[in-house]
C-alpha cells in the first residue's frame, strides 16, 4: 500500500469544525427564480464511461448518469432530507388498501422542453418503455418492479395508476429517482435508440435544463429552461443560464480546477485530494446509502463453491488496516452489506468479523487446501487454490492500492488472487455468463430494496449467482411489506444471512465528495449525495 502523504487531510468532521470544510446533509432544493443571470457554471466530474452508451438512466446503470441528467428529468415526486416524499410532476397521490395500485393525480401546467405536453400518456409511455424487454432495462426496470409491475393505466389526461401483481414497498422511493424519470413521447417514438447515446434534441426532458451541446468525453452543456416552473419544494427557472459540464477523469485534475477557479463546483473527488483545496473552497460529504464498496465471491464458478474458502477470504483481508491506510481514516471500514445511513442497517454486525489470518489458516485447513507449492499458495488435488478477479476500468488509485492490499494479504495464507483490468466491452463479456470468482462495486440506494438485485435468485446484479429459497422469500417479504420496522427487520436478517454465508464481502463505506468555490451559493444535494442545481446561483 502507498506511504501516507505528508499533509494528512484531517477527519471530515475534525475539518467541519475548524476550517471551511462543511459536512453538509441532503438538503431540498430553494425556490430558484431569484435573480436569473446569465452566468456559466463549471462543474467538473469524472464521468469516463458516460461515452458508452450511457446517457439514459432508465438504461444505464451508473450513478453518474443519474447524476448529469437529473437536468433534464424530472420525476413524479421529491424525496425530502428526512426521508419523506412531497409532490414534483404529481400533485398528490394514494396508495390502494392492498399496496397494489398507486394512483397519482399529474399537474396540467408542465411541458417537455420540446413542446410536448406531460400527461399520463407520458407516464405510461415511459414506464412501459422501462419494462419492454427490448429495451434492456436492468436497475430502472428492478426499481419498477420487474415482473412485479402489471401495468400503468390512463385514468384520464392528468391521472394515472401505476398497479402491480403484489404490495410493493419501494415503489414511491423508485419514482423519485431520474432512473424513473421522463423523456418526451415524441423522442420515445422517433429516437428511443438514439437516448443512450445522447444529445441535443435526443435527451429531451421536463427538467430545469436543456441539454444543448454533447461532446463524448469532454463535456454536457445544459442551458437553462426558461418555461420551468415545476420543481420541488417551489424550484422556478434556475437563476444560471449554462451548467457546463466538463468530463474530467483524473481527480487531480478535478481538484485542481475547483481550486484554481476554473470550476465552479467538482464532484466524485476522494478524501486524499481534500486538504489541497484551499481555504476559499467548501467541501460536502455525504455518505452513501446502500451498498457499501464490496468484493462479490461466484459460488457457483470456482473456489468458492465452499463456503469455508469463502469465509477464509473475509478473515484474511485485514480491511481495518487497509481502508485506514488508504482513504486516510475518512471512509469507515464496512461490516455489513448495508450502510449505516440505509434503512434497516445491522449495527449488531459491527466488530464481527475481524482480521484473523489464523482462522482464514485454520478454515483453509478444513477445506482441504493443506498442500503447498514452490511459491506458497496451497495446493489441493493438484490445483493451486487461485481465483480471478475482474475489475470495470477505469480503475482510481485508491481502489487499486486497495485491490494491492487484498491481494497481498491473501497471498500470506496462500491464496492466489489474479486481478485483471477490464474494458467495459471486455468485463462484460466475462460479466455475463460468470466466468470469473471475484468482481467488486459499490451501490447506492436509499431502500434495502436493493438488495433483492444483488441476492435474489433473478436478481439483475446478482454477481455471487446466490440461488436460496430462505433468501427469496426474506427479500420478497421486505418489498410486500408497507410497515418500515417490520422492513427492517427483514433486511437485518438477510444481513445476517450474508455474515455467515459470505456471499458478499463488504470491505468500506464511500462518501460522496464535492467541492465548490466560493461564489457559488444555493448548492443542495439529494439522498444519494448528488448536486442539485435548481437554487444555485454565482455572487457577483
Amino acid at each position: 500500500m502507498p506511504s501516507r502523504p505528508a499533509r494528512r487531510l484531517l477527519p471530515l468532521a475534525a475539518l467541519a469544525a475548524a476550517s471551511a470544510l462543511v459536512l453538509s446533509a441532503c438538503s431540498a432544493p430553494s425556490g430558484g427564480d431569484a435573480g436569473a443571470s446569465d452566468a456559466e457554471l463549471v462543474w467538473a466530474i469524472e464521468g469516463a464511461n458516460l461515452s458508452a452508451g450511457k446517457m439514459d438512466p432508465q438504461v444505464s446503470q451508473l450513478d453518474v448518469t443519474a447524476m448529469v441528467q437529473r437536468q433534464v428529468l424530472d420525476s413524479l415526486v421529491f424525496q425530502e432530507a428526512d426521508g419523506s416524499f412531497s409532490p414534483w410532476l404529481a400533485k398528490k397521490w394514494a396508495v390502494s388498501d392492498d399496496g397494489k395500485t398507486y394512483t397519482f393525480e399529474l399537474r396540467d401546467d408542465v411541458t417537455f422542453t420540446d413542446g410536448t405536453p406531460f400527461d399520463a400518456d407520458a407516464v405510461k409511455a415511459n414506464f412501459d418503455r422501462i419494462v419492454d424487454p427490448a429495451t434492456k432495462s436492468a436497475q430502472a426496470a428492478s426499481m419498477l418492479g420487474g415482473e412485479l409491475y402489471a401495468g400503468t393505466k390512463v385514468v384520464d389526461a392528468h391521472t394515472v395508476e401505476v398497479s402491480f401483481t403484489q404490495p410493493y414497498a419501494p415503489f414511491l422511493q423508485a419514482a423519485s429517482t431520474a432512473q424513473l424519470g421522463f423523456w418526451s413521447p415524441k423522442v420515445l417514438k422517433s429516437s428511443a435508440d438514439k437516448l443512450a447515446a445522447g444529445g441535443p434534441d435526443v435527451n429531451v426532458g421536463t427538467g430545469p435544463f436543456v441539454l444543448s451541446e454533447y461532446t463524448a468525453d469532454q463535456e454536457i452543456v445544459y442551458t437553462r429552461n426558461d418555461d420551468y416552473a415545476w420543481g420541488p419544494d417551489g424550484a422556478k427557472k434556475p437563476a444560471i443560464k449554462t451548467l457546463r459540464v466538463d468530463i474530467l477523469p483524473e481527480a487531480s485534475v478535478r481538484a485542481g480546477v475547483v481550486s484554481s477557479g476554473e470550476a465552479d463546483v467538482a464532484s466524485q473527488l476522494p478524501p486524499n485530494v481534500v486538504g489541497d483545496l484551499g481555504g476559499d473552497v467548501t467541501v460536502d460529504a455525504k455518505e452513501y446509502p446502500g451498498l457499501p464498496y464490496s468484493l462479490f465471491l461466484n459460488e457457483r464458478y470456482g473456489v468458492f463453491a465452499d463456503q469455508k474458502v469463502r469465509q477464509a477470504f473475509e478473515r484474511a483481508i485485514d480491511v481495518d488496516a487497509a481502508v485506514k491506510q488508504i482513504f486516510f481514516g475518512e471512509f469507515p471500514r464496512a461490516w455489513s452489506i448495508l450502510g449505516p445511513t440505509t434503512p434497516g442497517y445491522d449495527k449488531s454486525l459491527e466488530g464481527s468479523w475481524p482480521f484473523d489470518a489464523d482462522k482464514a489458516n485454520a478454515l483453509l485447513d478444513e477445506a482441504g487446501w493443506t498442500g503447498r507449492d514452490k511459491d506458497g499458495i496451497r495446493m489441493k488435488d493438484g490445483k493451486r487454490l487461485s481465483a480471478r478477479w475482474i475489475a470495470w476500468t477505469p480503475i482510481s488509485d485508491d481502489k487499486a492500492a486497495l485491490a494491492n492490499a487484498v491481494q497481498s494479504d491473501l497471498k500470506k495464507v496462500g491464496f492466489e488472487i489474479t486481478r485483471e483490468a477490464l474494458e467495459p466491452a471486455a468485463y462484460n463479456e466475462q460479466y455475463g455468463p460468470k466466468t470469473y470468482d471475484i468482481t467488486d462495486w459499490d451501490f447506492s440506494g436509499v431502500d434495502a430494496d436493493l438488495l433483492r438485485s444483488h441476492l435474489g435468485t433473478d436478481g439483475f446484479q446478482n454477481a455471487s449467482q446466490v440461488s436460496d429459497p430462505a433468501v427469496d422469500k426474506l427479500l420478497a417479504d421486505g418489498l410486500a411489506s408497507s410497515d418500515q420496522a417490520e422492513r427492517n427487520g427483514i433486511y437485518q436478517d438477510v444481513q445476517e444471512w450474508n455474515a455467515e454465508h459470505v456471499a458478499i464481502v463488504p470491505l468500506y463505506v464511500n462518501s460522496a465528495i464535492t467541492a465548490q468555490n466560493k461564489d457559488v451559493k444555493g448548492l443542495a444535494y439529494d439522498l444519494y449525495g448528488r448536486p442539485l442545481f435548481y437554487g444555485v446561483s454565482l455572487a457577483g
